[in-house]
């Protein structure tokens, strides 16, 4: 009753349909540990000791023992926790399956102790690894690069909480052909993302949405707003770009994990004290802190999108296992509450999304998923034509520059 290509397609929905279920709940148990973790450590443990967990020497005392501890769980652990994520891709080659407990303990205290970056590399990277290891054993012919995007697809889903993300990011990268449409090749990924997705939504949800005031009927001059919004964005990420090579170069002559890791704490520490608890983190539950919050000034969202940029540089640039997209949400939101902030002529649907679209621009150097995250925290249709404009000097801005990443070399 099914052509030979459906029942293909068919084949693979059991494995991908596990695989996203699988890379939601490893993203889940992950979290739900460093949550647990993260209360213990910055509200029950102060709070046995009588001190304010805000206070500059308590985040400065965190952070160089939470680098410390990474450092040593680098420095003894098999595999040495994985590749350093300043160096890779978000999707990158499978890991050895040794390195992993490793490399999910260097993630758990990094975002418990309140490093700058996100859970997606290393999560990434754990899915990945397994999905290829146990795949490859239970069905050998399969070729790891398909178990690769399985994982992927279905960490994406969890990560954002919709399919939608992982359609955009593989719709550029599996191309069809006259023999395999192009959708015949998004089934399996795109069922493995909306199962990780609904997995996902059935414990948290992620609250990547703010409350903005919508954004009324487009104006010629929104747009021009929007591609300055932008190229300010842009810079801003550029010099992060320039200076994450650099500082990876320099925080690696100390050769040992531990003083890297415990001198990046504690620079981290200092970051933080001077920044508030507010640029500590990966960013998502700050960022809806920021946008509530109506104490901020011009001049404090400034120095948040700062210290957080200059937290993200030092964190990746020190090793820290953690991916770089949702801190640059993070400064992409400040930013452009900034921007709001200083010419309120301009709204604060179109500085804080193009600000986002920059950034993530910057970091990721995928369109697709610059416009999916501006959309998802400033959820406006309106925005759509206005952002996919903007895209392309943006885009114009970028081509050929360097990645938010450190010299391969350097590893």
């Amino acid at each position: 009753m099914l052509h030979p290509r459906a029942r293909t397609m068919l084949l693979l929905a059991p494995p991908a349909l596990i695989i996203g279920v699988a890379s939601s709940l490893i993203l889940i148990v992950i979290m739900k540990v460093a949550s647990v973790l993260q209360t213990f450590l910055w509200s029950s443990l102060p709070a046995t000791f009588g001190i304010d967990m805000t206070s500059p020497g308590w985040i400065i005392v965190m952070l160089t023992l939470t680098g410390i501890a990474v450092g040593l769980v680098i420095r003894f652990s098999p595999g040495h926790a994985g590749p350093d994520p300043a160096s890779e891709p978000l999707i990158g080659a499978p890991v050895d399956a040794s390195a992993l407990p490793g490399l999910v303990m260097a993630l758990i205290i990094g975002l418990a102790g309140g490093v700058s970056l996100g859970p997606e590399h290393p999560v990434m990277a754990v899915n990945i690894a397994l999905a290829v290891a146990v795949g490859s054993r239970v069905f050998p012919r399969v070729a790891a690069l398909d178990w690769t995007i399985l994982a992927s697809a279905g960490t994406i889903g969890a990560l954002f909480g919709t399919p939608v993300a992982a359609a955009l990011i593989f719709s550029q990268t599996l191309n069809g052909n006259n023999d395999i449409p192009l959708w015949d090749k998004l089934f399996a990924p795109l069922l493995a993302a909306a199962a990780g997705a609904l997995t996902t939504s059935l414990f948290f949800h992620p609250h990547f949405s703010l409350p903005i005031a919508p954004y009324g009927q487009m104006q010629l001059a929104d747009l021009f707003s929007g591609a300055i919004v932008a190229a300010i964005a842009i810079a801003l990420g550029m010099v992060a770009v320039w200076c994450l090579p650099r500082l990876h170069r320099l925080m690696h002559r100390l050769k040992h994990p531990v003083l890297i890791l415990g001198a990046g704490g504690l620079i981290l520490g200092i970051l933080g004290a001077i920044g508030g608890s507010i640029t500590l983190f990966k960013g998502l539950d700050e960022m809806q802190q920021l946008a509530f919050s109506q104490t901020f000034s011009v001049s404090d969202y400034l120095l948040i999108a700062l210290i957080k940029l200059a937290a993200l540089v030092v964190a990746a640039a020190c090793g820290f296992r953690g991916g770089r997209i949702f801190p640059a949400v993070f400064i992409g939101v400040a930013l452009g509450l900034m921007l709001h902030e200083h010419v309120e002529a301009v709204p604060a649907a179109i500085t804080i999304s193009c600000s986002i679209l920059g950034l993530v621009l910057v970091v990721t150097r995928d369109a697709w998923l610059s416009l999916f995250m501006a959309a998802v925290v400033v959820p406006d249709t309106t925005l759509m034509p206005l952002l996919c404009i903007v895209m392309l000097p943006a885009w114009l801005l970028l081509a050929g520059r360097p990645m938010l990443m450190a010299w391969r070399q350097d590893k």
